[in-house]
């Protein structure tokens, strides 16, 4: 039985100096941590005295992970308004590459118009890995969890539309915005996503909703390939995916994580 751990803000940042740390979100503070990630995930919180304001630091991917792994079309109503397929039996799966990723409050680049007209956004709830698996069982899969985050899997819809698989059409660089901390101790299967569009709202969904389980994506995953500490499962757009241009500005907001934000360039 999966026992849900204390909650708390974890964000990794850049200081004035230049050095990387993570720290502990506490209201509009940070305090500094000596500990690595994978003293994090084994729950050695090295405090080192130091406490920074939020706004004075370089909010930063909250993790560096061996691979970013995207379940599809998770929820009916964005499978249908995809062209993809609703209640699915077995995941959907693809991968984005690294250099996808960018943090909160960096912009999304699109592509020139002759590689592709159509980029979307995705709001989503994102896992991270806590510990390294392999045919984990799905009543221990939330064991694995270390945290959630949010991602935003933006989409060249055009490209998904005609390519056989969905490497271009989602793997430009910055069409993967990550954070912008991660937290702990939350149920990932029950948190209400709220994407705006300029302050407009353009999804709103739970991951109450998915077709398949979060327990049984962590399972049917890991039978294909090994966990590791520190990966980023995505999993899957509520319904509302919406063109993007440049100028705009997505934030996604997930309840009891925060909000990510990114201007569209």
């Amino acid at each position: 039985m999966h026992v849900l751990q204390k909650t708390q803000k974890i964000v990794r940042y850049q200081n004035q100096q230049g050095n990387i740390h993570y720290g502990i979100v506490e209201d509009d503070m940070i305090l500094q941590l000596s500990s690595s990630f994978a003293e994090l995930v084994n729950k050695e919180i090295k405090y080192d005295g130091v406490e920074l304001k939020y706004s004075d630091v370089k909010i930063l991917e909250p993790v560096k992970p061996s691979k970013v792994v995207n379940f599809g079309w998770t929820y009916a109503g964005h499978a249908k308004e995809t062209g993809g397929e609703a209640n699915l039996v077995e995941p959907f799966l693809f991968l984005k590459p690294l250099s996808s990723l960018i943090a909160d409050k960096e912009n999304i680049i699109l592509p020139p118009n002759e590689l592709s007209n159509q980029v979307e956004l995705e709001g989503e709830v994102a896992l991270v890995i806590g510990k390294r698996g392999k045919n984990i069982k799905e009543e221990d899969a939330l064991d694995y969890v270390f945290g959630c985050t949010i991602f935003n899997d933006v989409t060249a819809r055009d490209l998904t539309k005609k390519d056989p698989q969905f490497t271009r059409g989602k793997g430009f660089d910055t069409f993967g915005p990550l954070g912008p901390c991660i937290v702990t101790g939350v149920d990932p299967t029950n948190l209400r996503i709220v994407t705006t569009l300029n302050g407009r709202v353009v999804q709103d969904g739970n991951t109450n909703e998915m077709s398949l389980s979060i327990p049984f994506l962590i399972s049917w995953l890991s039978q294909v390939m090994t966990l590791e500490p520190g990966d980023i499962l995505a999993t899957g757009s509520p319904s509302g995916s919406c063109p993007i241009k440049s100028g705009d500005v997505v934030v996604v907001e997930v309840e009891n994580i925060g909000r990510l934000s990114n201007e569209v360039q």
